[in-house]
């Protein structure tokens, strides 16, 4: 997989619109502007890739509107060696930039097709992830607790196991609702059984499904 100058002064584009649009983490930013999102989607859409919006890619699912990359990360308040946990790999972009970020980055992708492919691009890219094809409900206690945790998918409610899986002092993002419309919530655990939510802007994700799906 190749960088251009296009690509690049397409994400410069990006970055200054998103910078318009309120986000002022800067460090989301720059890993935004390294991270060649057209490595995440079908070389024909290079014109899309860079356009501050959802797309399409395999298994009916989205690579996410860049501006709702950069809203998650930045309430997750990434900082250098914290470990994050994502719910739904995806396409892997939202994997590479907390990478890029410098987080340890534990993702999990129910359909077997997207799991595999993201591991292929992050790798290409030279970045380090750890993949698990599994439930996101469930979580991966074993590698827990989490200075954060980032749910890529609607859901109704946190589920139960992932609050448990977060460090007191971490913060967990997912968009809360139904399948029409969610809030971004904030969930911070500010004690053994203590959790704050606070409410950051109204989003549409596909929905958090239970189970596997082996696909091809």
């Amino acid at each position: 997989m190749t960088d251009t100058f296009e690509a690049s002064g397409k994400r410069k584009k990006l970055v200054e619109e998103l910078r318009k649009k309120g986000i002022t983490d800067e460090e989301v930013l720059r890993a935004i502007n390294k991270v060649p999102r057209h490595d995440f989607m079908d070389p024909a859409f290079l014109n899309h890739a860079y356009v501050d919006k959802a797309f399409p890619i395999t298994s009916g699912q989205t690579i996410s509107q860049p501006y709702t990359v950069a809203v998650q990360t930045s309430l997750l308040q990434v900082k250098k060696r914290d470990k994050i946990l994502e719910i739904g790999t995806g396409s892997g972009y939202q994997a590479a930039i907390l990478a890029e970020m410098g987080a340890r980055v534990y993702t999990i992708e129910r359909y077997r097709e997207l799991y595999l492919k993201a591991q292929r691009t992050l790798s290409s890219l030279g970045y380090t992830a750890h993949f698990f094809f599994g439930d996101g409900h469930e979580g991966q206690p074993q590698y827990g607790t989490f200075d954060g945790i980032v749910i890529t998918a609607a859901a109704p409610e946190v589920p139960e196991k992932l609050l448990q899986q977060l460090k007191t002092g971490g913060r967990l993002v997912v968009p809360l609702g139904n399948s029409y419309s969610q809030v971004m919530t904030l969930v911070q655990r500010t004690g053994e059984d203590t959790f704050e939510y606070s409410s950051h802007g109204s989003y549409v994700f596909v929905p958090m499904m239970r189970g596997t799906v082996n696909g091809k």
